[in-house]
């Protein structure tokens, strides 16, 4: 008998989407097989299904990157992975399955102080958030700061960290749903986005955090001088062409980066996650409930976060065996 997986054929809408039994996966001796409890989705994974963003290749395609459960199988050669310990994966592809093959060094050991959906629900988006502040911005202690997106899934993470390391931190919504969320987690001031609050912040922040990509221009008049942008995503649509010599006349920086530079081994993903754990131990990261849909109403969970209403994170839990 085969595994359960969500998968598709072709790219394209929601439509491709197709659930039913796939071929187990084979490990090597580097590897370790995982048994799914929860699987995260991610808006890159509407990309990847999409086909406007890599997607490993595999016949048929299983999106997905992101998830935690079981080690049900251990490779001859794996001494730091034991059988039936908890792991948390954040780039391991073809994870929208029962079964999932993950490198030994890939595999992220969790606290038995988090439950299974706390694990899931913080993973990707909080090593994420926890890149953001201590390798890019680093010493945020009683800085201005500005989130777009801050009612998002990294957002919000984001936000909790920077209150935690003494940030005062100011955040644009879209809805005021969002804007009481926002306000629930710390931050000092939150803007609707539809409003003309940039005319009032304009030379405000010491720093800037875009991952909306078409708001960088926006973001930088808002910055003081010396300030510096954040920018690690396009979630808004691509930015245009910015000015170096603009930014040189005020000293203005935008700073960069990718999280997969930084988590290149097992060492480091230890070492980042036990950080971010001790925020949610400390109580400092408060979780969101999670929606919770079975991996088989994939379909509905990808309209779901398309559709924009998600304020948590969206997990897909398959079927117990």
């Amino acid at each position: 008998m085969g595994m359960r997986a969500l998968y598709f054929n072709k790219f394209g809408s929601v439509d491709v989407l197709r659930y039913g039994e796939l071929a187990d996966p084979t490990i090597t001796a580097s590897d370790v097989l995982v048994q799914t409890t929860y699987i995260g989705l991610n808006y890159a994974d509407i990309y990847r299904r999409r086909g406007t963003y890599h997607i490993e290749s595999h016949d048929p395609y299983i999106d997905g990157y992101e998830g935690v459960g079981t080690v049900v199988a251990v490779g001859a050669d794996v001494t730091h992975v034991g059988l039936g310990e908890r792991v948390l994966f954040v780039d391991v592809p073809l994870a929208n399955a029962e079964l999932v093959r993950v490198s030994a060094d890939h595999i992220i050991q969790v606290p038995d102080s988090l439950s299974d959906q706390d694990v899931a629900s913080i993973g990707l988006q909080g090593l994420t958030a926890d890149f953001l502040v201590h390798d890019l911005a680093q010493n945020v202690a009683g800085k201005r700061v500005l989130v777009h997106g801050i009612s998002g899934g990294v957002g919000q993470l984001l936000a909790q960290i920077l209150v935690a390391q003494g940030a005062e931190v100011t955040g644009i919504v879209s809805t005021p749903a969002k804007q009481r969320l926002a306000q629930s987690l710390g931050v000092q001031q939150v803007f609707l986005r539809n409003t003309d609050w940039s005319t009032a912040c304009v030379a405000t922040f010491d720093l800037v955090f875009d991952g909306a990509g078409v708001t960088l221009p926006t973001s930088l008049r808002v910055l003081k001088h010396r300030g510096r942008v954040i920018f690690y995503g396009m979630a808004g649509g691509n930015p245009p062409a910015i000015d170096p010599v603009a930014l040189l006349a005020e000293s203005k920086s935008i700073l960069t980066g990718d999280l997969w530079d930084y988590l290149d081994s097992f060492a480091a993903r230890q070492t980042r996650s036990q950080r971010l754990f001790q925020y949610v131990a400390r109580q400092q990261i408060k979780l969101n409930p999670s929606t919770i849909m079975p991996l088989a109403a994939g379909k509905a969970a990808h309209q779901l976060l398309e559709s924009g209403k998600s304020t948590g994170k969206i997990l897909l839990q398959p079927e117990s065996k």
